[in-house]
């Protein structure tokens, strides 16, 4: 399984669930200082980002059996050119833009499925699901190493090391600092 953005929020997390659960993971990120965090989480693999950010033929070698795209744009086109017949892409961020420069080829070639993440608008059933299997499935330990927590005094600071890549895994916001 490949987790692009694997040394943010998203990705981290779903480095440490998909590891938990037994898949080897590759982990792709372009900060080569995070690559023994992102092995302690549970990657097996580390992609550089570059790799994937480069324009593939709309149906390369199958690496990966699927992935969780919190990228977007051509990362994702390459993801899915990549991804194995019968395989899944879970797509749910878009910090490599919007558009998907691809074909229809791997979906009516490979029969990948594209899956698209809205946590917003899912019925209470299912957010009450995924937060009982986070609770029972994510373990502790990694989500200790995931996660900083910071004064809400310094948000405007932490959204500019956000925005340029300079924050690993999850921040929360202590809003009684």
């Amino acid at each position: 399984m490949l987790v692009t953005g694997a040394a943010g929020g998203v990705g981290s997390i779903a480095v440490a669930l998909l590891a938990a659960r037994g898949s080897r993971v590759a982990a792709s990120t372009g900060r080569p200082e995070l690559h023994s965090w992102l092995r302690d989480l549970g990657a097996t693999t580390i992609v550089d980002r570059a790799e994937l950010a480069q324009k593939t033929p709309p149906l390369a070698s199958e690496r990966w059996a699927g992935a969780i795209d919190s990228v977007g744009g051509q990362t994702l086109a390459t993801v899915l050119a990549t991804t194995a017949s019968y395989g899944s892409v879970a797509s749910c961020g878009l910090a490599g833009g919007a558009e998907l420069p691809t074909t229809v080829f791997p979906f009516i070639l490979r029969n990948v499925s594209l899956l698209g993440i809205n946590s917003v608008q899912a019925p209470k059933s299912l957010r009450i699901e995924a937060w009982r299997r986070l609770a029972s499935e994510l373990p502790m330990a990694k989500l200790d190493a995931i996660t900083t927590l910071e004064p809400l005094s310094k948000v405007k600071e932490l959204s500019e090391k956000i925005l340029a890549g300079q924050v690993r895994g999850r921040v929360v916001l202590d809003v009684n600092a």
